[in-house]
């Protein structure tokens, strides 16, 4: 049952409500149409001229675009109608799960402008909200290939470049299972757009932002009690030119983020998070610090050493790219001094420690007084000599 009182309408009253409720009616025979890939009942919603200001409708088209999208649930609410007579814009967000991956829908919000025939509602168009992100089936025909712990969506994409992400992500999969455990669904979805721009469209961010960055991880709440439903986003300009070792060493790191997500909170601070899941990433490539951190070990041979554990801010994409590789370094040194010397059983607790404290003051300093017997003084002591040592 949808709520229509706080709906906004152009008139008050039972007219308002029963338009309401009319266009969630036509909504709702939308989304049983898209999860039944029934393509003549998502026509029979669709306005034949187009939206209501002359736009042609692209319904049918991402109709067909979605097609290789494996759903188990598709459905709309409406939030708000704004109605003109015989012309209405509606808000509505939109829910959807893939099937055997999503524990909890994906939310997006959507308009979709609608006109009115012979006392009937149909949809002249559908789009992202003003600042929405794009889902991938806007960019094109989405193809999926199934790997044994994964599932990869692309456009755009050869069948044989998909295969080779899932055949990575099924890799990592078990490889970040070993070092996390098994409190995670142990599955990948991974995003490949045809470009930086249709990665950045995925994340309603400039491009710009992104550039040089090879994946990125982003979870949608699901709701009380529930694992958020991951999706990594990988921009294949920046991953194409990777070597072997680096493409895996990004899809380990990314399926880190999804195997930790819920144990990773705002007390989480981002050199422990990145910091971490860099050290999954390499936890069994045999790289020595060297070469890995590379731009601490400059810093380090002159006799630069960081002050500090790097901070949240240190790891903005639009900063200065050496000092953005020197927070990932940072982080990832503190991770492996961790395992090196209380235990990869030890870096764990601590992760989950700081995480389920849930808020960020006190959470790491709770955790490394119960789990390390330290302090964040004495741990950025050891840290410092940690990186004299390994580095330089």
């Amino acid at each position: 049952m949808v709520l229509l009182a706080g709906l906004v309408g152009c008139s008050g009253g039972s007219g308002t409500d029963a338009q309401s409720a009319a266009v969630q009616q036509v909504l709702d025979r939308r989304a049983a149409a898209i999860l039944e890939g029934d393509r003549s009942a998502f026509l029979a919603t669709e306005a034949a001229s187009g939206a209501a200001d002359g736009r042609p409708a692209a319904g049918p088209a991402e109709f067909d675009n979605l097609r290789d999208i494996p759903l188990a649930a598709w459905s709309y609410r409406l939030t708000a109608l704004h109605r003109t007579g015989d012309r209405a814009t509606a808000d509505a967000e939109l829910r959807y799960r893939i099937k055997g991956y999503d524990r909890a829908p994906v939310t997006a919000s959507r308009v979709l402008r609608l006109t009115r025939s012979d006392g009937r509602w149909v949809v002249g168009s559908e789009e992202p909200a003003r600042k929405a992100n794009q889902q991938l089936w806007e960019q094109g025909a989405v193809e999926a290939v199934r790997g044994s712990h994964s599932l990869v969506l692309g456009v755009g994409q050869p069948l044989s470049v998909l295969r080779a992400y899932a055949d990575l992500a099924d890799r990592a999969v078990p490889a970040v299972t070993d070092a996390w455990g098994t409190d995670w669904p142990r599955h990948v979805v991974v995003l490949v757009p045809r470009t930086l721009e249709g990665m950045a469209g995925l994340l309603g961010a400039p491009a710009s932002g992104y550039r040089g960055i090879a994946a990125v991880t982003t979870g949608e709440a699901g709701g009380a009690g529930k694992a958020p439903a991951d999706r990594i986003i990988v921009n294949p300009e920046a991953y194409g030119v990777l070597g072997d070792l680096g493409k895996q060493v990004v899809l380990s790191h990314e399926t880190t983020h999804v195997a930790t997500r819920a144990h990773t909170t705002a007390a989480t601070p981002l050199w422990l998070s990145e910091g971490y899941a860099d050290w999954v990433g390499y936890r069994d490539t045999g790289r020595p610090p060297g070469q890995v951190a590379s731009e601490l070990d400059r810093a380090i041979t002159l006799g630069r050493v960081p002050a500090a554990l790097p901070k949240d801010a240190d790891f903005a994409f639009s900063g200065d790219p050496g000092k953005l590789a020197q927070a990932y370094e940072g982080g990832w040194m503190a991770c492996r001094m961790i395992a090196d010397r209380w235990g990869e059983v030890r870096l764990n607790e601590f992760y989950r420690m700081v995480g389920d404290h849930r808020e960020r003051p006190g959470a790491v300093e709770g955790a490394m007084r119960k789990v390390l017997g330290t302090t964040p003084e004495a741990f950025t002591r050891q840290w410092q000599a940690y990186l004299r040592a390994q580095l330089g």
